[in-house]
């Protein structure tokens, strides 16, 4: 006889009957039951609520949680049985972020904007960003609703507007308390739907463990905010106290949200991407962020290329960059701002009483806006718009506010990465000159005695193309040089994205320029002049940030790349005033406190050479030189502020095509700018990108 699993079930839930019939009996699972569970993520939304560009003041059709809510529904309708899951980097990144943390805080009473979106949308748990410290921990845990525990960091009296699922965070600690700062875990009970062995349809429930990793760097990169107030544990540590914890509570599916990529090198508890790692510590699945990236490759029509970044993985690493698989766990990142949807689509078997995930009947997929043909984007949902209405339209009125001065040419990053100062030059004159001034102005006896020697200063093209070919820096000149437009507070963001980072100062050696200026040169591939065949010469945009041009005032200090030459020695032709830099040679390099503090991996800069710790963010003082200029009756030109390129290829003729991917239509913003270099543009590759060909001879 069938058996009714269905009635069963219904009448243990009610308390009636047992496995085998007897009373107050929770109900056996017919072993072999299957259960086919959807689990939808999506990370690094930087405050991207709708399809819109605060810094181009434009619809942006290629972003925004409006669109992913339209993924996320027909996702769910695909599969009933499923738990949407956020990995962090959520508050911060636009300009309505800092409008709301920073120049209109959103009160205790109010809720932010994207998480209006986020608790409409029914998130059932989401783990924190590094992103998510940048506004100090007071605001975190202000619109967290949480208090830390940490002395001088209160949350407001009464109930903060907040998200309306568990946040969860697994390895920071408070110092005072020696415990974690939020809950560092959360366990879901769901009923989903199963299938008996015999076909029957039943209810069963299935116990989802939440864990949350953030990268050790929080430290060094939030340090201002943070230090002597928490503590980070390394992810594997941390994973292997809470995974045991969770699975004796009851926990039958165990999800790890790790904010950091895959770095399959040894392990280190100060790893900043260590997700990797966490394959080892028992978990059932992986959802990963941090990098921007697109894992596994995107399964639509004419979906982009791999990045170069997976295939440089060794085979030893067995990651599956197609299927979605890191050493067996089902693993997926959905790229940022929205614009796409992670689904891993779990199938599991109750096996000796457990269920059991099956790999082989597991599929993982980062779903974009173009999955259904490769072609039509998918809606914005109309829901979400009118949720954050007041708060867009505020922000594209702080977005117009005048900085009283004007441009008569445009600042764009277009093609930063062949040359083009015109968007980083100006951040390096802010830089040096404030830092110029603070040694100058210092009553410090050590600070004072640095006051002959040279200050120069770097800043990478934060936005040139890492978010894909809409995200690029361009600040648009006047009309006629007798009438520029006037800049505006959207602008400053625009030329320093992230207004989390605070100037700092480092004192190196020309030994440690070098170094730095071929850290920075990796970002290149390797060209073989000989092959005929066509060439990335910047194989992935992921670590864009960590491409830092150098300035000295007159344009003193110059070098070349050899992109001809393997990584490490790529860099000649090294001078300072028309003088070769020897290795001893002192220097004073305004940055900022990520890269100060050893944020992109530049050998020797670890925090043990930093000078000056400024409490200006970079943005601001960006924003503040702008405003000199002004009352001093001046304006921004491309002669003083926009032409001076420090750096240059070493002319190498090459047998075949090199290409350098940007937005497309901007060739003749290349020749007007005397980027000789770029020839001509191509054709749009499958992410939208215009491959634009490089004659590295010129």
């Amino acid at each position: 006889m069938k058996t009714n699993w269905v009635m069963l079930a219904a009448l243990a839930s009610a308390g009636l009957v047992g496995c085998n019939g007897s009373s107050n009996t929770a109900p056996a699972i017919p072993e072999g039951t299957t259960v086919t569970v959807a689990l939808l993520e999506t990370t690094d939304i930087h405050s991207n609520v709708l399809s819109y560009n605060y810094y181009a003041l434009a619809e942006d059709t290629s972003l925004g949680l409006e669109r992913t809510s339209t993924l996320i529904q027909a996702a769910r309708a695909e599969n009933p049985n499923n738990v949407l899951l956020d990995d962090g980097d959520v508050i911060q990144g636009t300009l309505l972020a800092d409008l709301q943390a920073v120049a209109a805080p959103v009160p205790c009473s109010g809720t932010l904007a994207v998480h209006k979106a986020m608790n409409a949308l029914k998130y059932d748990a989401g783990g924190m960003g590094n992103h998510e410290f940048n506004y100090g921990l007071p605001y975190l845990s202000q619109i967290t609703n949480t208090d830390f525990g940490i002395p001088g960091v209160a949350k407001p009296t009464g109930t903060c507007g907040a998200p309306a699922f568990p946040s969860v965070l697994s390895n920071v600690i408070g110092v005072a308390s020696g415990k974690p700062i939020f809950q560092p875990y959360t366990l879901l009970p769901r009923d989903f739907a199963a299938t008996a062995p015999d076909g029957s349809k039943l209810t069963v429930k299935i116990n989802v463990g939440v864990l949350s990793f953030v990268p050790p760097q929080i430290l060094e990169w939030d340090q201002k905010v943070l230090a002597g107030k928490v503590s980070v544990t390394g992810v594997q540590e941390a994973a292997k106290q809470y995974v045991p914890e969770l699975r004796s509570k009851g926990a039958d599916l165990v999800v790890a949200l790790s904010h950091g990529g895959l770095d399959t090198s040894a392990y280190s508890p100060k790893m900043e991407n260590g997700s990797y790692h966490l394959t080892s510590t028992g978990i059932d699945a992986l959802m990963i962020g941090h990098s921007h990236l697109i894992f596994p490759k995107g399964k639509e029509t004419g979906a982009a290329a791999l990045d170069a970044s997976f295939s440089a993985f060794p085979s030893s690493a067995k990651i599956d960059a197609v299927n979605g698989f890191v050493n067996g766990v089902p693993t997926v990142m959905a790229q940022s701002w929205g614009r796409r949807l992670g689904i891993i689509k779990l199938t599991m078997v109750y096996q000796a009483g457990k269920w059991v995930v099956q790999p082989a009947k597991t599929t993982v997929e980062s779903r974009g806006f173009k999955y259904t043909d490769g072609t039509t984007l998918v809606k914005a949902d109309p829901a979400i718009a009118p949720l954050v209405a007041t708060e867009h339209a505020a922000t594209i009125a702080y977005a117009k506010q005048p900085l009283g001065i004007s441009t008569d040419f445009e600042m764009s990053a277009y093609f930063a990465l062949v040359g083009d100062v015109s968007a980083i030059q100006l951040v390096n004159q802010a830089q040096l000159d404030y830092v110029k001034n603070f040694i100058a102005t210092s009553t410090d006896a050590t600070l004072s005695s640095y006051k002959n020697i040279p200050v120069i200063s770097c800043s990478a093209p934060f936005k040139a193309g890492r978010n894909g070919p809409s995200d690029f820096t361009d600040v648009a000149a006047g009309a006629t040089p007798a009438a520029p437009i006037g800049l505006q507070v959207r602008n400053p963001g625009d030329l320093y994205l992230y207004s989390n980072n605070n100037l700092q100062a480092v004192k190196i050696k020309g030994a440690d320029l070098k170094a730095w200026l071929e850290t920075s040169a990796k970002q290149f591939a390797q060209i073989d002049p000989s092959v005929t065949a066509e060439q990335d010469l910047v194989p992935s945009y992921g670590t864009i940030y960590n491409y830092d041009v150098f300035y000295a005032e007159n344009n003193a200090l110059t070098y070349q790349i050899d992109v001809t030459k393997k990584p490490g020695s790529r860099i000649v032709n090294l001078t300072y005033k028309g003088a070769p830099v020897a290795d001893g040679d002192d220097f004073i390099v305004a940055t900022n406190d990520y890269r100060a503090g050893g944020g992109g991996a530049v050998p020797g800069i670890d925090g043990s050479k930093t000078i000056i710790k400024s409490p200006d963010a970079n943005q601001a003082v960006v924003s503040n030189y702008l405003a000199s200029l002004s009352t001093k009756g001046g304006k921004v030109t491309l002669a003083a502020n926009g032409s001076a390129r420090s750096w240059s290829f070493v002319k190498t003729a090459t047998a075949g095509p090199v290409i350098l991917r940007s937005a497309p239509g901007h060739l003749a913003l290349a020749q007007g700018s005397g980027i000789a270099s770029v020839a001509a543009e191509g054709a749009l590759d499958a992410s939208g990108f215009a491959k634009y060909r490089i004659d590295l001879s010129k």
